[in-house]
């Protein structure tokens, strides 16, 4: 079992900037890669950002590249997302979420191989 509890969510302006974390309890935090979906309301949950167990590899929605940043800590078993330029339409509850899956067929990307996931913490951007 990973545990993950999100934080640093709130109300900005546009084209202000948020610092979200996560923090994760359990078992091996650098045995998962790491990931940030968001969902808006009456949308579907979307993906954000993700970083690969070993913090060299990260991907990136359209929407957020060049805004946004993931990063982590595998000492300190945390995630975070640094959101930068923010947009109304960025206003989401964030989820961190934490994937076992490795291999073949196994990327970051995809919502259904996260096998964790936070309560989530919600962002809101006022135009």
């Amino acid at each position: 079992q990973v545990q993950l509890v999100e934080s640093g969510g709130g109300l900005v302006q546009a084209g202000g900037s948020l610092r979200l974390s996560c923090a994760a309890s359990g078992r091996t935090f650098s045995a998962y890669a790491m990931g940030w979906f968001r969902q808006a309301p009456g949308k579907e949950r979307e993906f954000v950002a993700a970083i690969r167990m070993s913090g060299g590899t990260v991907y990136y929605a359209d929407s957020v590249q060049g805004r946004f940043t993931i990063s982590r800590d595998n000492a300190k078993n945390t995630v975070h997302l640094q959101m930068n330029s923010l947009k109304p339409e960025d206003t989401a509850v964030y989820y961190c979420a934490a994937s076992s899956c490795s291999g073949f067929g196994c990327h970051p990307v995809i919502l259904i191989q996260y096998d964790y996931w936070g309560q989530g913490t919600q962002v809101t951007v006022s135009s």
